[in-house]
């Protein structure tokens, strides 16, 4: 048996066609296809969950139970598998403490440095930490933020205990909190709280606990205090982001954050923010973009801390190298994109030293200008170099030009893909009768479209949020147009916070979360099946209800879910399809009842486009061609909403808001996750859309999407303190013939197009 190639065979995990592979290890493989082919079901769900569910099987029951679990991915052999590395876009979902200084190590090894080269010394490493008692800010217990309660939105001084005076919905009438006020015996409930005495109303705000004895009959036992002492107590601990609806609107109504005031958001006590190491501190050290820290510690002279100092500039040359270089290492890992935590992730693992693990990309470029797609190429080569498997899911041509070994999916996706197509050489692949063959010899756009001419414009003067230095710039109005430069440069910061205060009309349509329950799906969620119910209610004559599983339809044994979940205890929880309903999440009683012969477990099954091809509502059709149209017409219609990534979720947004008649929509880089053929379709849309009279705008590295533009905005020339400057507007074929980074790939993209 050869140990060096990983077998796969009868792999069958979501839409995969029970596909056979052999992949040598050592090299560099690109998973290439269409979007929704079936990659990330061979990479993701069965390579990488199979390698991580055997380590984790090696640890102990009590450990397990503290591990990810990953079940068993459908295939029939895997041999020779390595320790799996997960290198994905996944948001760095860390404490409210987590930084890039932290996720990377970096701190550690700064906080060692100052700890014996600082001026005056004051202690070990933790006395530099912001999560140790000893070095920790004890007026915002190390967060570096100071949060404030609005006393005057809080309290409605106008109105009566029994009315309700607290604008929360913890404290309305009734309510626990509530009760420790209306029913304390010390306040008249009827009279108007601005009519209490100086008194009482220091009372029912700002007693502090144990300070009031409360006298009545029904008085909730525990230590009174005042509702704003209260509320500071517990609500202002509480993370916004865990709040939901009623809840989370009051609070963010309320509650305002800024830096500490004790300690300037350094999040450090006095003496560890105010010891310096050649006249710099460990707060300016964080707050520095990396690099200039790397700039700044190049010149120091260390003597035997050398070796330290060698270790923190290695770091954060790495940071440097992947494209990063203008971040600082404080920045809250939860503001990181998915592209920068993904290349954040990376700078750990260049540095091991450890050989013939598999690493597994998914989509390493996302959020790179091409100028910085060859940092990462180099990147990529360097891991396989040290005697490891890479496998990256891949649309960039560049990436696929380095691998020594390329996989296409497809042909299609969804259900029409799942099979592998094509498995050799990028030379091989650019002469193969795949979609990706094809796509790489007919690329989306050969040359520049006649721009159209604006109908107006939204005026943007001296922005300077960030980066941005006092930029006057005017986005104009009925034209597609693109806001490119390397990642870093301001782009979202002028596009996401200016151009949407200016034109707060606009809707902004991202890649972030979709809100929804874990029932959700992407029908669900644009309101598609709120269609399909009404039309199974009315051909049927039954309730609505029916034909949900979330309500009286759903199967009794698994509540509508169609899955059961086994927690074996010992080993790994297995998820199964409920044996009642057999996975189709509907009790019989719903399935007796049929529409063109189909029941509503049938229709859940179909996917967008083959509901399209049915159904002749004409609302559900113009939801249905809306997703059909950005490229999401392999989605089950009673898909989970969680399964899908940012892309996907992006054009989701998109396709809702196609039949909601935005007239000025703002998309950002709406190509993540997009193959070449995909791209073609959605310049397509976008540029329907303009013809329609709308105004669109996207903030875009894809340099088929910038050349197809009306008009163009590019910032720069870098990133951070050395970018946020306009440096073009125009057409595209203006912006070829600069000297700008776009300019300069630009021209070099379309170069190389008409030679194809």
């Amino acid at each position: 048996m050869k140990l060096d190639t990983i077998r796969l065979r009868g792999a069958r995990t979501h839409n995969l066609q029970g596909i056979d592979l052999d992949l040598a290890k050592g090299t560099l493989i690109v998973i290439a296809g269409v979007s929704g082919s079936g990659k990330s079901s061979l990479v993701f769900d069965t390579l990488a969950a199979e390698a991580q569910r055997q380590i984790n099987s090696t640890f102990s029951s009590f450990v397990q139970n503290f591990l990810p679990s990953f079940g068993r991915p459908d295939v029939d052999l895997i041999e020779n598998l390595s320790a799996c590395v997960v290198v994905d876009q996944r948001q760095l979902v860390g404490a409210p403490r987590s930084t890039v200084a932290t996720i990377t190590d970096i701190g550690d090894w700064l906080r060692m440095l100052f700890s014996r080269a600082s001026t005056p010394h004051i202690g070990p490493s933790y006395a530099f930490s912001f999560n140790d008692p000893l070095g920790m800010c004890p007026a915002c217990q190390g967060l570096g933020q100071e949060k404030t309660l609005d006393e005057d939105a809080f309290v409605d001084l106008s109105r009566s205990l029994r009315e309700g005076p607290f604008r929360h919905p913890d404290y309305k009438p009734g309510s626990i909190a509530w009760q420790r006020y209306g029913n304390s015996g010390l306040f008249d409930l009827d009279l108007p709280v601005e009519h209490y005495s100086s008194r009482e109303l220091h009372m029912l705000l700002h007693a502090e606990a144990g300070e009031v004895e409360p006298v009545g009959e029904y008085a909730l036992p525990g230590q009174y205090e005042g509702a704003v002492v209260r509320f500071r107590r517990l609500q202002l601990t509480k993370d916004p982001a865990a709040l939901k609806g009623e809840t989370k609107k009051a609070h963010e109504a309320l509650v305002s954050v800024g830096p500490c005031t004790r300690c300037g958001g350094s999040r450090l006590n006095e003496a560890a923010a105010t010891a310096h190491v050649h006249g710099l501190t460990l707060p300016d050290a964080y707050a520095m973009q990396v690099s200039d820290l790397a700039e700044a510690m190049r010149g120091w002279d260390l003597g035997e801390l050398r070796p330290v100092q060698r270790e923190v500039m290695i770091q954060l040359e790495r940071i440097k190298a992947l494209g990063l270089g203008y971040i600082s290492l404080d920045r809250a890992t939860s503001t990181l994109s998915g592209g920068e935590a993904q290349r954040i992730k990376m700078v750990r693992h260049l540095g091991s030293t450890l050989n013939d693990l598999l690493y597994v990309f998914d989509e390493p470029t996302t959020g790179l200008h091409p100028r910085d797609v060859d940092r990462l190429t180099r990147m990529l080569i360097t891991l396989r170099e040290k005697g490891n498997t890479v496998l990256v899911v891949e649309h960039d041509p560049v990436v696929m030009a380095i691998a020594d070994q390329i996989i296409e999916i497809g042909p299609g996706p969804g259900n029409t893909g799942g099979n592998l197509v094509f498995q050799g050489t990028y030379k091989n692949l650019k002469e193969a009768d795949t979609v990706t063959g094809r796509a790489l010899r007919s690329p989306a756009s050969v040359g520049f479209r006649t721009p159209r001419q604006p109908t107006g414009s939204i005026a943007i003067r001296d922005a300077s949020t960030h980066n941005l230095k006092s930029v006057d710039v005017d986005i104009p109005l009925g034209v597609l147009t693109a806001v490119s430069g390397v990642a870093g440069s301001g782009k979202s910061t002028l596009i996401r916070t200016h151009l949407l205060a200016a034109a707060p009309e606009a809707v902004m349509v991202d890649q972030g979360p979709i809100r929804g329950s874990r029932r959700s799906s992407p029908a669900s969620w644009t309101g598609m099946l709120d269609e399909i119910r009404r039309i199974f209610a009315r051909e049927t004559k039954q309730p609505p209800g029916l034909f949900s599983p979330n309500s009286d339809g759903g199967c009794r044994a698994c509540e509508g879910t169609g899955i059961t979940y086994i927690d074996l205890g010992f080993t790994d929880a297995v998820t199964s399809p409920c044996e009642a309903c057999e996975g189709r999440r509907f009790r019989p009683g719903a399935l007796r009842h049929k529409v063109d012969d189909l029941s509503i477990a049938d229709v859940f099954e179909m996917t967008i486009d083959q509901a399209l091809d049915h159904f002749t509502a004409p609302r559900l059709r113009r939801l249905l061609s809306a997703a059909s149209k950005v490229g999401i017409g392999y989605f089950p219609l009673g898909q989970n909403l969680t399964t899908l990534s940012g892309g996907e979720r992006q054009r989701l947004r998109l396709a809702r808001e196609l039949t909601n008649k935005a007239q000025i929509i703002v998309l950002d880089e709406p190509t993540t996750g997009l193959h070449a053929t995909d791209i073609a379709r959605l310049l397509e849309l976008l540029h329907a859309l303009v013809d329609e009279g709308r105004t669109v705008v996207v903030i875009e590295h894809d340099l088929d999407v910038i050349a197809s533009a009306d008009y163009v905005i590019d910032l720069g020339p870098e990133a951070g303190h050395a970018g946020g400057e306009v440096q073009f507007t125009g057409s595209p074929a203006e912006l070829a013939r600069t000297a700008t980074h776009t300019g300069r790939y630009l021209a070099q993209h379309l170069s190389l197009q008409s030679n194809a």
